[in-house]
């Protein structure tokens, strides 16, 4: 355990150590510096700067860093969490791997519900911090299972699914939409054209997209969705019951199911794209970065680029930013392994010879399905 770990009292529910354990959190959010935000050089595209918050370089690795800190502050400052609460989640492995970081630091046991296909390294990351996985071989089964360990154990279901998006301050209080209006306060653009945001919650573009209202920006949200995930059918036909049976190959993002976190009404667009395509864009961005992003990177990478031929074409001028969601390390053994992207039926060639026209000056050609 941290030496932080609370400890004033052992009766289960003590104000005071859930003061302790709020306080132990906000300390760590004290000692965080914020993430960069890199303006990647593409000469090919004059006029159109492009932006990308790196969130990979949080203690955990990834953007889900911030949501776990909210969710436990969240379900602390509601009563859920109390000392020794065991904590339970159904997750595909980056928020588990945040979750099991703050679990240990507050000194509750964690559970993480996953489907048994999940990376190696997000389990060993999980185990790291003293989490304990259980593994499920159905994915549709993820939820029920969660909430049902949750019971057996008499502990807590976070459920990022359904309160990522009421646990976050969307008008402010350092999160992520803030961060990154602060940090472009000085681009020649520094008001985006457009925000790039994939789903997995929905938690990180409802947060992009109230708090771009909120406060009055002009830039709009462009939510990038994967090959296999209900959230684009459900943003087209404004149904919240849509279903997608087969699994997204892109871990952290893309659902069987339009989450509850999920709000269609402040996204301005979206835009589904191919497996294929998203593996493409990691590729060509981490060999411009000179480091490996992982594959929900790629399919916000691969949206923002063709947003930017969008806006080439119509001779417009502007800035996107995007978000690097986690590192590539986590995943040497999928998405950079040319032997299981091919036992996928992913060719991502053509889609990385497209992009690098693209930033070299050419076009984009590509027709992608939009809403």
């Amino acid at each position: 355990m941290h030496a932080t770990t609370p400890s004033r009292s052992s009766d289960r529910g003590s104000r005071g150590w859930v003061g302790d354990a709020i306080a132990v959190l906000e300390a760590d959010q004290h000692r965080s510096a914020d993430t960069h935000l890199f303006k990647l050089a593409c000469a090919g595209l004059s006029g159109i700067d492009i932006y990308l918050k790196d969130e990979s370089t949080h203690p955990t690795g990834s953007l889900k860093h911030r949501l776990a800190r909210s969710l436990f502050l969240y379900a602390l400052c509601n009563g859920h969490v109390r000392e020794n609460t065991p904590v339970v989640e159904a997750s595909s492995g980056s928020t588990a791997v945040s979750e099991a970081y703050f679990a240990e630091m507050i000194g509750v046991p964690f559970y993480a519900v996953m489907p048994r296909s999940t990376s190696c390294e997000k389990v060993a990351a999980i185990e790291h911090y003293g989490g304990t996985c259980h593994f499920i071989d159905d994915g549709r089964t993820l939820y029920q299972e969660a909430a049902a360990l949750a019971a057996r154990l008499g502990g807590h279901y976070m459920d990022q699914f359904t309160f990522a998006e009421r646990a976050t301050d969307w008008r402010g209080n350092n999160n992520i939409a803030e961060s990154i209006f602060q940090q472009m306060q000085r681009e020649r653009h520094p008001v985006p054209t457009w925000v790039v945001m994939s789903a997995g919650t929905g938690g990180t573009s409802a947060t992009l997209g109230r708090y771009l209202r909120y406060k009055r920006h002009a830039a709009r949200l462009c939510v990038a969705d994967v090959e296999h995930s209900a959230f684009f059918d459900g943003y087209r036909t404004r149904d919240a019951t849509c279903l997608c049976e087969r699994p997204s190959l892109i871990e952290g993002v893309g659902r069987p199911r339009v989450e509850p976190s999920f709000i269609p009404g402040v996204v301005d667009r979206m835009v589904k794209i191919p497996d294929a395509a998203s593996i493409a864009a990691m590729n060509v961005l981490s060999r411009r970065l000179g480091r490996r992003v992982g594959g929900s990177t790629g399919t916000n990478f691969f949206a923002l680029c063709w947003l930017a031929n969008e806006m080439k074409a119509a001779g417009t001028q502007g800035s996107l930013v995007t978000l690097i969601c986690d590192s590539g390390e986590r995943y040497l053994k999928t998405y950079y392994e040319p032997e299981w992207v091919a036992s996928k039926g992913l060719d991502p060639a053509p889609y990385e010879a497209k992009i690098e026209t693209l930033l070299a000056g050419g076009d984009l050609d590509c027709r992608l399905d939009e809403a």
